[in-house]
């Protein structure tokens, strides 16, 4: 068992035994579905548990030319790559050693069309399937004016010389429904086009790790398209899913607030710059040992360090068994995809720590923050 109170606060936990069961269960789909599933760096880039994640992962890929550069430098395979807007005084750094790329317009396919094809990259089109099952604006790539992806009346009848393959993605921690419906869509809108390419990207927000995902239902959708189209390589590329329910962000309560509500739990992160998913989309993380108060309980409200009003979790409170004394361990679940790589140091505060549990239970911190780190994104 791991003493949680011993670990650095603040800090990213990472609980590399769930790590490992989840990449175990993400390999068993690709095997029985006969797909190719890849790491998106854009929501899991935690390179010290690459070493894990290249056991069952055959490749990265990377939505900018830093990702690109980690993705070759700290995975290896292959390295797809796809941008909704690529930067010319870039590119030639940035497909080094790609072996795909998906390119959002067809006048950026033009710009580069020259370079892709002498690199002997894989070109492909990211097109709109017109259809997202996204409530949150905010995360839905389809709709009706998003600049993401190629609608099928753009393109046209005919896929322009060279591309290889199409791109799509529409979903967010989506279940297998909704990719079935995406295949629909794809065949309503793009069917025409589908014995012309060699590669299908079905992009990521598959959330294949969540308990109640049906993984029966998706190797059936996956298999019947399939056959449908033997002749295509089908691509995943998931990023909640693979750190899905793996880790935790310890906290610890600095000071206490009295209000005519509920009690303010002042910590030592900040949910604007540390969890700022809980403010986007916007949602309550589970708290370890905590769970939603009753009627008439009392109640405690986490707020963050930042100066900033709204930097508390507003949708939500929390009731303890044992009342929040000054100096308590607060552990957030499942704050290792899309924590770490959207964080930032606003109001100079500390960044967390990054740690690794270990399956025998130990700890090893893989990594702390200092004022170098602030100092050094500024000038």
């Amino acid at each position: 068992m791991t003493d949680y109170s011993t670990i650095p606060s603040p800090c990213y936990v990472l609980e590399s035994e769930k790590l490992i069961q989840n990449l175990e269960l993400i390999d068993s789909v690709q095997k029985r579905a006969g797909i190719t599933i890849i790491l998106a760096l854009k929501g899991f880039a935690m390179f010290s548990a690459f070493p894990i994640v290249k056991k069952y992962l055959q490749g990265t890929t990377a939505s900018s030319l830093f990702e690109a550069i980690l993705g070759r430098e700290e995975f290896g395979g292959e390295l797809h790559l796809y941008s909704p807007v690529y930067h010319k005084n870039e590119f030639q750094e940035l497909i080094k050693k790609a072996t795909h790329i998906s390119f959002n317009s067809l006048r950026q396919w033009q710009q580069f069309k020259e370079q892709t094809i002498f690199a002997q990259i894989s070109p492909g089109l990211r097109i709109n399937p017109e259809y997202s099952p996204v409530e949150q604006e905010i995360y839905n790539p389809s709709s009706p004016l998003s600049r993401l992806g190629i609608r099928a009346e753009i393109l046209g009848d005919q896929l322009p010389e060279g591309i290889e393959g199409l791109h799509c993605h529409n979903l967010c921690e989506s279940n297998s429904q909704a990719l079935a419906r995406t295949l629909e869509q794809i065949e309503m809108l793009f069917g025409h086009h589908l014995p012309h390419i060699k590669w299908l990207n079905l992009g990521g927000g598959h959330l294949i790790t969540s308990k109640s995902y049906d993984i029966e239902h998706l190797i059936q959708v996956i298999t019947s398209f399939k056959a449908r189209y033997p002749h295509l390589d089908i691509y995943m590329e998931p990023g909640s899913a693979v750190a899905w329910e793996t880790g935790l962000l310890r906290a610890t309560v600095l000071d206490l607030i009295e209000t005519s509500g509920p009690m303010i739990a002042m910590l030592d992160v900040s949910f604007t710059a540390h969890m700022p998913d809980c403010l986007e989309m916007p949602y309550k993380p589970r708290i370890r040992g905590a769970r939603d108060p009753k009627e008439k309980e009392p109640t405690y409200r986490m707020g963050g360090l930042t100066c900033l009003a709204g930097d508390f979790m507003g949708m939500g409170d929390y009731y303890f068994e044992t009342p929040l004394q000054i100096g308590d361990t607060i552990l957030f679940e499942d704050m290792i995809h899309y924590t770490m790589v959207k964080t930032s140091m606003f109001n100079g505060v500390k960044h967390p720590g990054i740690g690794i549990i270990h399956p025998d239970g130990s700890f090893n911190l893989v990594r702390e923050f200092d004022y170098e780190d602030y100092k050094n994104r500024l000038s």
